[in-house]
């Protein structure tokens, strides 16, 4: 009696797959979120369901404030440094692409290629937002140079992460909804590049969902105990929560996609 034992498939094609579904996924908010009008209608109505009174809105900003610049760099070369140490050099490289391709494409978009047309919901373009891809960028850089067995560990560090600061800018009235998504849509999609230059075949922890899961309940749980309430109070509650939850769920989802992605490293 012969057993033959299952070779588990190369990365590639996910990764693919992933990568366009994502880079598709990013055209079609900017043509309804950004380039129509009923579209910005109904993100700028989204950001304003919730409200922080003046201390919680302090909190809200002090949290956004610790994610500037320095600390991004500081924490790319934590995850180059991971790298480098279990010598994977093709991880070094995948991570570098990941954190430098998501914000430089961030900034050219929202500073350079993408214009918002008049409205009357304001001209400024702040899509996508660049604190959720800082933040966003790390947590993919980490989540390719780290074990497999770290893997479900970081995702849900990482959604807690990447779920308070997406949250916080749209009750900060920093970023609507839309500038939120595209954020992580264009953090999925360089991660997906990452992960086809890194190579290697899958290795998928299954806790990774819970705990992406269990890090975004984690954060609209603090959202919630920060102070942030709707803005109709018990009327807007369902409106309020459809807006947080479908930000939190794409947290989430994009955070357990950079996840599912990983490889044997």
């Amino acid at each position: 009696m012969s057993s033959t034992t299952r070779v588990p498939a190369r990365v590639s094609g996910p990764a693919f797959v992933v990568g366009a579904a994502a880079v598709t996924g990013l055209v079609v908010l900017v043509r309804f979120a950004l380039w129509s009008a009923p579209g910005q209608a109904a993100d700028e109505r989204a950001m304003q369901t919730v409200v922080a009174g003046r201390e919680a809105e302090l909190t809200l900003l002090s949290i956004l404030g610790r994610v500037p610049l320095w600390s991004a760099v500081a924490l790319a070369v934590v995850c180059l440094l991971l790298a480098a140490r279990r010598r994977h050099w093709r991880a070094v490289l995948a991570a570098g692409i990941v954190i430098a391709g998501s914000n430089i494409t961030t900034q050219i978009l929202k500073h350079g290629l993408l214009e918002r047309p008049d409205f009357g919901h304001g001209v400024h373009n702040s899509l996508p937002s660049g604190h959720v891809t800082v933040t966003a960028s790390v947590v993919a850089a980490l989540l390719i140079v780290v074990p497999p067995a770290a893997r479900a560990t970081v995702a849900g560090l990482g959604t807690f992460a990447t779920g308070l600061t997406g949250l916080s800018t749209i009750v900060a009235g920093w970023h609507r909804p839309g500038d939120v998504v595209a954020a992580l849509l264009v953090t999925l999609a360089w991660c997906a590049a990452g992960v086809l230059v890194h190579g290697g075949r899958i290795a998928r922890p299954r806790a990774v969902f819970t705990t992406a899961v269990s890090g975004v309940i984690a954060a609209l749980l603090g959202i919630v105990l920060i102070g942030v309430r709707p803005v109709a109070g018990l009327e807007g509650f369902v409106e309020a929560s459809l807006v947080l939850g479908a930000v939190a769920a794409a947290s989430a989802l994009a955070i357990a996609l950079m996840g599912w992605l990983g490889t044997d490293n």
